[in-house]
């Protein structure tokens, strides 16, 4: 598909529950895109607030409610969204995250420039406060990146979120739409696209990631740890073994300090024993082990 500039229709899809706190200002920094050839799609998957009533209040054409009645599932919600798209690009954005103005318009530019890539990625950062940023997702802060990023996923050198993407609609017919099981179907997208198609980063911070105590609790990094174990299984076959054997490493530490951080000692010395399985000469998961076994009898 060849792009051109301003021409090129952009379907946003915004998926909601209960986000009558945060939805208006999402929505805002959809409208107040400098790239103004787009339609927003919002999901609502079953909100018990005045999320839809906020919604229809706002007077914008382009922007289209469909209630779905709650459905609980982030892929199944999303693929409502996709199949409701009309524009050649899709994004997607969270009803509490935010974007710079020029977003979209980079991302459009990046895709002209580079036709043979499927998707767009932007750099960001997390915050509690609009305007304080306190984590951003990439070390570089400006020039992009055309390549194959595939592999790149599993070295953590990519931030897989949906909230910096844009691709081409006709993607989908190879790399699929989002798995409908599982809360982790948003790197799985990703990654997807990556596994069929090359890609552009633009490490520029594009993307604002609102963080809170709704998403952010135990039960969503506990099941997020096992799904990403459950990633890299289903690619395995098509990653150097010492790929897998590092990521594995790393999400074995950090799922062990997350445990740590909960006071759970024996299921964090569970988890840095597995990852001394796959880097056996490293001393970091004796050492871990140790500080979890002395926090075990201190509390």
């Amino acid at each position: 598909m060849s792009l051109t500039d301003a021409t090129t229709k952009v379907s946003i899809i915004l998926t909601t529950y209960n986000g009558s706190k945060y939805i208006v200002e999402t929505i805002e920094s959809v409208r107040s895109q400098t790239y103004q050839n787009w339609e927003l799609i919002i999901i609502d998957d079953g909100s018990k607030d005045n999320t839809c009533k906020i919604i229809t209040a706002i007077e914008d054409k382009r922007i289209r409610l469909y209630e779905a009645g709650r459905i609980g599932i982030n892929g199944k919600v999303k693929n409502i969204g996709l199949a409701k798209a009309s524009g050649d690009l899709v994004a997607f954005i969270d009803h509490d995250d935010l974007w710079a103005p020029t977003k979209i318009q980079k991302q459009v530019e990046v895709l002209c420039q580079y036709p043979e890539a499927g998707f767009s990625l932007t750099g960001g950062y997390n915050f509690k406060k609009p305007g304080e940023p306190f984590e951003y997702f990439y070390k570089e802060r400006q020039g992009i990146k055309y390549d194959n990023f595939f592999i790149s996923f599993f070295q953590s050198e990519v931030a897989g979120f949906t909230q910096a993407l844009l691709f081409r609609k006709e993607c989908i017919v190879i790399a699929g739409v989002f798995k409908e099981t599982g809360s982790f179907s948003d790197a799985d997208f990703i990654i997807d696209l990556a596994h069929h198609f090359k890609g552009v980063i633009i490490y520029e911070p594009l993307l604002y990631r609102r963080l809170h105590d709704v998403n952010y609790n135990q039960s969503n990094w506990e099941k997020n740890n096992y799904e990403g174990i459950a990633i890299i299984q289903t690619y395995k076959k098509e990653l150097p073994s010492k790929i897998v054997s590092n990521y594995l490493f790393r999400l074995y530490i950090n799922f062990g300090e997350q445990y740590l951080q909960q006071a759970n000692s024996s299921k964090a010395i569970n988890k840095f024993l597995m990852a001394w399985k796959y880097r056996p000469l490293s001393i970091i998961p004796l050492r871990k082990t140790g500080k979890a076994i002395l926090h075990y009898f201190k509390s």
